[in-house]
């Protein structure tokens, strides 16, 4: 079955153009945020509470959005977010292009946005097997990710280029017509009747997701172990790492960094695509060490081509495995769940990122960025390697394994 063949579908089709420009404005938006609170600022532990507060925000609120996104119709729920995203990110443009940002003010807009995105995730992550077959999954996921990977390189480089050209202000400007251009795109979908999940209380909802999460060893064991990688890895480079650009190879070349991080990824996308092994979630979860390299790269040498090599290489591994978790959840969680499912997940794994945000300035600060960047380097690898240890997570096994042609 050819990679593109999802595409013939007309709602996997929207649902494509939509999460692309979406993620495009995703990719846009911390670049921007984070040099608009430096410019105002020039604080990293200001940045760090700005972009804290907003996970702190989408914590909060994924669990509601999994019981939305599993008894609304997901593509209401998915357009109605990107609206709201492209006013918050609307509203901040003005703010710092007419010269009344502060950082109380940018912190507001972080919580709004974080709130959103909330909602939003887990009906993006769930939507995808009522737009095709059963037997296209593999192909729709690994299509969906190869296309908003695109998104990424094309937002990451925008962002750089039009930060340092016109400055941070136009460039969320730029990220909020984005999120309303996918809001339009998700208009096209169109779900088979059925596809709608009735309703039932929303405490016996969460109730019901939360069996689903915790009755499956493999679930919840990575979702822990992202809790850690994401606080150390993430939480660290979105604050630390635009610091150390200013510093050293500049704000273009940060965003060329994050450009070519995505660059790997859609090159991980197509390898996952091609084929995935028997214990597809085994390899996955080994390649998860590869986000160490990031982390450590600004640690050991804080140079633009050992960072391009870096981010490259995590991104490629990051996004095999991005493919196998999908895959893994869809084939085996039912489709009346799986957005709670998901809800848990990102829960989980997201739980630590703003401590690990909100703390990386003032640990820098008192410990020094080295010690603190390979610290963080040393708990993404524990962390895998202790995840490495459950028998579930080394024996889950593919329903198909799939062989696809060249495209």
């Amino acid at each position: 079955m050819s990679l593109l063949e999802p595409l013939r579908g007309r709602s996997f089709r929207a649902l494509a153009t939509g999460r692309t420009l979406a993620t495009f404005a995703n990719a846009v938006a911390p670049v921007a945020l984070a040099f608009a609170v430096l410019d105002l600022t020039g604080s990293a532990v200001d940045l760090g509470l700005v972009v804290g507060v907003r996970s702190v925000a989408n914590i909060a609120l994924v669990l509601f959005g999994g019981v939305l996104a599993d008894r609304l119709p997901r593509s209401v729920i998915m357009q109605g977010t990107e609206v709201a995203a492209g006013i918050t990110q609307g509203a901040l443009a003005v703010s710092v292009l007419c010269g009344f940002a502060s950082i109380p003010f940018l912190v507001a807009l972080s919580a709004v946005n974080g709130a959103v995105a909330a909602i939003s995730l887990p009906a993006a992550a769930a939507i995808t097997p009522q737009t095709v077959s059963r037997d296209q999954l593999n192909q729709a996921n690994a299509l969906i990710r190869l296309l908003t990977n695109t998104g990424r390189v094309a937002g990451a480089g925008v962002a750089g280029i039009v930060v340092a050209v016109a400055g941070s202000g136009w460039a969320v400007a730029v990220n909020a017509l984005l999120f309303l251009a996918a809001a339009v795109a998700y208009r096209g979908i169109r779900l088979p009747r059925g596809a709608r999940i009735e309703a039932s209380h929303p405490i016996a909802e969460l109730i019901a997701g939360w069996h689903e999460f915790r009755s499956r060893t493999w679930v919840w064991i990575v979702v822990v172990q992202f809790a850690f990688v994401n606080a150390a890895g993430l939480g660290t480079l979105v604050v630390i790492g635009p610091v150390v650009a200013d510093e050293t190879f500049g704000r273009t070349g940060w965003g060329v960094a994050l450009a070519v991080q995505t660059a790997g990824s859609m090159l991980g996308g197509l390898i996952a695509a091609r084929r995935q092994p028997r214990r597809a979630l085994f390899v996955g979860v080994l390649l998860v060490t590869a986000e160490a390299l990031p982390v450590l790269s600004l640690g050991l040498w804080p140079a633009l081509i050992p960072l391009l090599v870096a981010m490259a290489l995590a991104g490629l591994a990051m996004e095999q495995f991005s493919v196998v978790w999908d895959v893994s959840l869809q084939e085996n969680i039912p489709e009346d769940r799986l957005a709670r499912v998901y809800s848990y997940d990102v829960l989980g794994s997201l739980a630590a990122m703003p401590i690990g945000q909100i703390a990386a300035g003032p640990l820098v600060e008192h410990l020094g960025r080295e010690p603190v960047l390979l610290g963080c380097g040393v708990l993404i690898v524990v962390a895998t390697l202790l995840t490495l240890s459950s028998r579930q997570v080394r024996g889950l096994v593919r329903q198909r394994s799939i062989a696809l042609p060249a495209t």
